[in-house]
């Protein structure tokens, strides 16, 4: 039992150390351009792994033994005895639209990122725990606009611009507690940073213009939780139902902020920076987080689910405690699974086939009116490597969020995922033969 959990830390110790440094690839990297994510902290990216992107994201009541669900901790009980590693990478390209004095602008778009390093593996029969890593938020906006100075013959550019992540750090662990009920809990260390520049210029002409650039940065880092829960009633010998809920409890995010205000001619500084807050703490709140599931399988063959998800980013304040003008946000996905014969050795009969819907309402409201954000997803995922064990998983959204109505920005999306899983059987005791 020993060697067991000293191979277990082991293994920790190195899978942290190499999210640590990837870390930095995380924070350094977009998903490509998005003015909303000018707004609160950042877009938020959500827990689901490439497997759950292909039948709509969905996850909080059911989890396949065969891959790793990130969105309930209590479903990693239900992994089998195989420890898994998964890797996932998200590319995304977006077609930007607005309505401009009765004229279509448009704007394509393209980025790509890590999505996730995850690691599960079990503890005993009955618990399993997992590490991982991946983006919880990110900034990634630039937009410019010009206008005539009121009073006087010159006309002034105004540029706003955004970079940077929120990583997030989990350790979780599944229990199961009897033959259908599931607990688990997740706790994650919040991390990174968010800076949003803007910037105004008077466009005299290109020797004596006269720039006013204000630098704004905050640094986050703070612990969260994630509770979960699972119920797995046999409704026959073939058929069971799977309910699940998650919470993410309302929370404080610890941060610092810095502030700086700088005027400029043609390049030179014309006083020094004006620092108006320097490592200022304060916290954001983050609203609580609901999402409840319910879905009915066959037999690892054949399942069809449906997640709904609440959060009241009204709630949201930012470090100062300023709202931060979001709307309660809405999510209702629906997603199906399909394995030809999960025990054959034929491989077509194991490769496994997902789609799904999303209907989001956002926590972003432009005129008065909340966006939609609307998709449709397909998934496969092929078995690879010695003895089937092995997937190579895709994903493919297509979608769109907002609408050409008044000063809307209509986002068109296909977002592109590919991941890995990994499985090998540790711990099995030496047999001799």
């Amino acid at each position: 039992m020993s060697n067991n959990y000293k191979r277990v830390s082991r293994v920790a110790q190195i899978s942290l150390l190499a999210m640590s440094l990837a870390a930095p690839a995380a924070m350094a990297q977009g998903f490509g351009n998005s003015p909303y994510s000018a707004l609160g902290i950042g877009e938020p990216l959500g827990q689901a792994n490439v497997t759950n992107l292909g039948m709509g994201g969905i996850g909080v009541s059911y989890a396949s033994p065969f891959y790793l669900n990130s969105q309930n901790p209590a479903l990693l009980a239900r992994r089998s005895r195989f420890t898994v590693f998964e890797v996932g990478l998200l590319g995304q390209s977006k077609q930007l639209g607005q309505r401009v004095l009765d004229a279509q602008q448009s704007q394509r778009d393209f980025g790509a990122n890590l999505s996730y390093l995850a690691l599960a593996f079990p503890a005993s029969s009955r618990w399993n725990m997992a590490i991982s890593l991946r983006p919880y938020t990110y900034v990634d906006y630039q937009t410019r606009q010009y206008g005539r100075i009121p009073g006087t013959i010159y006309e002034a550019e105004y540029t706003y611009s955004g970079r940077g992540a929120i990583n997030k750090a989990s350790f979780s662990n599944g229990v199961r507690l009897w033959k259908n009920i599931y607990l688990g809990a997740e706790m994650s260390y919040l991390f990174g940073n968010l800076t949003n520049n803007s910037d105004s210029r008077v466009l005299i002409n290109s020797a004596t213009d006269v720039q006013v650039t204000r630098i704004d940065r905050i640094n986050y880092s703070d612990i969260v939780w994630r509770l979960g829960a699972a119920w797995r009633p046999k409704l026959s010998e073939n058929w069971t139902l799977n309910l699940g809920a998650t919470v993410d409890p309302q929370t404080r995010v610890r941060a610092r902020e810095t502030d700086i205000y700088q005027q400029v001619l043609s390049g030179q500084s014309l006083s020094a920076p004006d620092t108006l807050r320097i490592n200022q703490t304060g916290a954001a709140t983050l609203p609580r987080n609901m999402q409840f599931g319910v879905s009915i399988e066959r037999n690892n063959q054949f399942m069809v689910g449906v997640d709904v998800g609440l959060q009241p980013w009204s709630q949201f304040r930012t470090i100062s405690d300023q709202p931060g003008n979001l709307r309660d946000a809405l999510h209702v996905a629906a997603g199906v699974e399909f394995t030809p014969k999960s025990t054959s050795t034929r491989y077509w009969d194991l490769v496994s086939y997902r789609a799904g819907f999303q209907y989001n309402k956002t926590p972003y409201a432009v005129d008065g009116r909340q966006l939609n954000d609307i998709n449709g997803s397909l998934g496969v995922s092929l078995p690879v490597g010695a003895y089937l064990v092995n997937h190579v998983n895709l994903a493919i959204v297509g979608g769109q969020r907002g609408a050409l109505i008044g000063s809307q920005i209509r986002e068109r999306y296909i977002r592109i995922s590919l991941g890995f899983s990994l499985n090998d059987l540790w711990f099995r005791k030496p047999v001799i033969d």
